[in-house]
């Protein structure tokens, strides 16, 4: 799949088959997660993988909209090391665009996949600080909850001339 049909086509997925994901799959993803553009380079993410159903149950008691949690493979947890901050705030940025990157890697391999918001709700960050005891220093930023999709959302055309400004609003 080019680049284009990815970004596309991709929609968020949240019915997954009873399969796991393939480790040098998730690792290709995580490898495009990583080649996200940052604040000064700062590549401040880590990467929480979680496959053990027992967690993946707990995660809907802290976040309603990742029920789909409960039935998914895995879960990535994106979360921002504060002792690396270099550009103190770009970080929410940072982590956005590896998630991003994350969901077109997994539909262009074929593996669904739904954006799930952390930050900036306060009970859920401290709820997967406590869930996954988290140091101080990391902040939860976003949950990408995903497998092999029991469905195919179509494809929607967003564009949207009325939102194009040209030099001025």
């Amino acid at each position: 799949m080019d680049t284009m049909e990815a970004i596309m086509t991709r929609r968020s997925v949240r019915r997954f088959e009873n399969k796991s994901v393939a480790d040098d799959v998730l690792r290709q993803i995580l490898k495009a997660a990583m080649q996200a553009p940052s604040a000064g380079n700062q590549q401040q993410w880590d990467f929480i993988v979680i496959t053990e159903k027992n967690m993946l149950s707990e995660i809907p008691r802290i976040n309603a909209n990742a029920s789909m949690a409960r039935i998914a493979p895995l879960a990535v947890l994106v979360t921002a090391d504060l002792s690396r901050e270099k550009h103190p705030g770009y970080w929410v940025i940072d982590c956005s665009a590896a998630v991003q990157n994350m969901l077109i890697a997994a539909h262009a391999l074929g593996v669904g996949a739904v954006w799930t918001g952390v930050y900036p709700v306060a009970e859920r960050v401290e709820g997967f600080k406590k869930l996954f005891n988290l140091p101080e220093n990391i902040i939860p930023h976003s949950l990408v909850v995903m497998g092999y999709p029991l469905e195919t959302p179509k494809p929607q055309d967003r564009f949207n001339l009325n939102l194009i400004h040209n030099n001025a609003w």
